[in-house]
């Protein structure tokens, strides 16, 4: 509807300018210029952003010590209330006390610098932040294969190349396991001290979690996960590459076997990474659908950058053939999933708010004192009020200047949704976004669009031999 049946997609070939690889480069470089300002002025403590005192939210969480809302319930307690608070009180203050340092980036058995401490929050960040879009990227085109799924078939070599980011993301991700986990992970540092019931220090919450949150698990296993993720995308690359050369059925039904044994992978071994890398910088604290709202994150966050470089050719002459009803499908995946963030969000929220269990509730009480206040209502706001008002309407998801605004928004405020969960658990109120925030993330950004556009410009544009591909340029939404 609206275009004319089109019998046949030509070859394209994506040319990577010169101009264009200046202009990146010089956001990259500009991008470790401010990076490394931005640490000096921390290192010498001339930041003034990042210049709370470091005990601050030790002293907000032991006014703070109940629940989320226990504090409102206190007063319209009986006689009983008080005798109740000091039950509670004896019975969490070992948590209480751990979670002290775990709150603003200190181990009860060591200490790392602050600057240390949101240098690798930071590249922890833009690191897994910009993984995700590789992953959910590879996940997208195996969810098509597995789903029989033609609309999005043009799209293929776009998400391929997205995905081809995953090297870089792999090795970054690993740079923080093996040279920067012990200024994040203080549970790293516990284990070190071995200690035993009875001894000083002994926390039974770290201990009972042993059997996960240990050094082989986290040295061994991650590697082992992103080095799956990465066979499976070459495979999946590869057999595309042989369909698109010698052609026929066979190399698709491969992919098909291939996807929907990675998905399978993908569900497992996804909930552990996001459990190793991100969870346990609050090792006290866990959520029962972290990965699946980790997930929320990624899908959403790679739909986006999708549609972003499949605008950016059709800027400039490419991809004609990918029509508004294909625009219109991812617009309508970016509200979809907008809306899928916001209640896996809620229902997260709700459940440790209604429960008011101390060690479920100190991980909101955290995001929600005066410091995280306005990051955490900003974070709500970006990630979903906008996007839905702004994408709500048919014209919206089908307009490129509407798409951009509202991607913009959601990538932006993604990033600060990371930034809160990695930030009061590793920096505490020493965080901020300042110059090493964005010079930092200038960095990752630069090179990850160079990355995916120089890959872009090694290849078809189409997969030329894929079953699938005139179904996709004549695909219709019928509305």
């Amino acid at each position: 509807m609206g275009h004319h049946h089109i019998s046949e997609v030509k070859t394209e070939k994506f040319e990577f300018t010169g101009r264009s690889k200046a202009l990146l480069a010089g956001i990259f470089l500009v991008g470790l210029i401010l990076t490394f300002i931005g640490t000096n002025r921390l290192k010498s403590g001339e930041d003034h952003g990042a210049g709370h005192d470091e005990h601050a939210v030790e002293q907000t969480i032991d006014e703070n010590a109940l629940p989320v809302h226990a504090v409102g319930m206190q007063h319209d307690e009986d006689h009983h209330g008080e005798e109740s608070h000091a039950e509670e009180s004896d019975a969490h203050g070992e948590h209480a006390e751990a979670s002290h340092g775990e709150e603003h980036g200190e181990s009860a058995h060591g200490h790392s610098p602050v600057w240390k401490k949101r240098f690798w929050a930071n590249f922890l960040l833009n690191s897994y932040y910009f993984l995700l879009f590789a992953v959910a990227a590879l996940f997208f085109i195996a969810v098509n294969y597995a789903a029989n799924a033609g609309w999005a078939t043009l799209l293929k070599r776009v998400m391929e190349s997205i995905s081809s980011y995953l090297i870089i993301g792999i090795v970054t991700l690993l740079v923080v396991v093996f040279a920067g986990s012990e200024h994040l992970y203080h549970w790293i540092e516990y284990l070190k001290e071995n200690l035993k019931p009875g001894d000083a220090g002994y926390d039974h919450i770290l201990d009972g979690k042993k059997w996960f949150l240990n050094m082989g698990w986290f040295t061994i296993g991650v590697p082992v996960i992103l080095a799956i993720w990465f066979a499976f995308r070459f495979v999946l690359v590869r057999l595309s590459h042989k369909e698109d050369e010698e052609g026929g059925l066979s190399f698709f039904k491969r992919s098909i076997t291939f996807s929907a044994a990675f998905l399978v992978v993908f569900a497992f071994s996804f909930s552990i990474m996001s459990w190793l890398i991100m969870m346990s910088l609050d090792p006290h604290w866990f959520s029962t659908i972290y990965s699946v709202y980790n997930f929320a994150i990624a899908f959403v966050t790679g739909l986006t950058v999708i549609c972003f470089f499949t605008l950016y050719l059709k800027s400039k002459g490419y991809m004609e053939v990918v029509s508004d009803e294909v625009i219109h499908d991812i617009g309508k995946f970016m509200f979809a999933f907008s809306i899928f963030w916001a209640y896996i969000f809620i229902a997260q929220y709700l459940l440790i708010w209604y429960a008011n269990i101390a060690e479920e509730s100190i991980y909101y009480q955290a995001r929600t004192t005066d410091h995280f206040r306005p990051y955490f209502r900003t974070n709500i706001v970006m990630c979903f009020f906008l996007p839905f008002l702004i994408l709500m309407m048919r014209n919206a998801k089908r307009s490129p200047k509407v798409l951009l605004v509202a991607g913009c928004i959601i990538l932006l405020g993604h990033w600060l949704d990371l930034f809160l969960m990695i930030m009061p658990g590793t920096v505490g109120e020493s965080a901020s976004v300042g110059m090493l925030e964005i010079g930092m993330t200038m960095t990752f950004g630069g090179l990850f669009v160079f990355w995916v556009l120089n890959d872009l410009s090694r290849k078809n544009l189409y997969p030329k031999n894929h079953p699938y591909l005139l179904e996709s340029a004549n695909h219709d939404v019928g509305v």
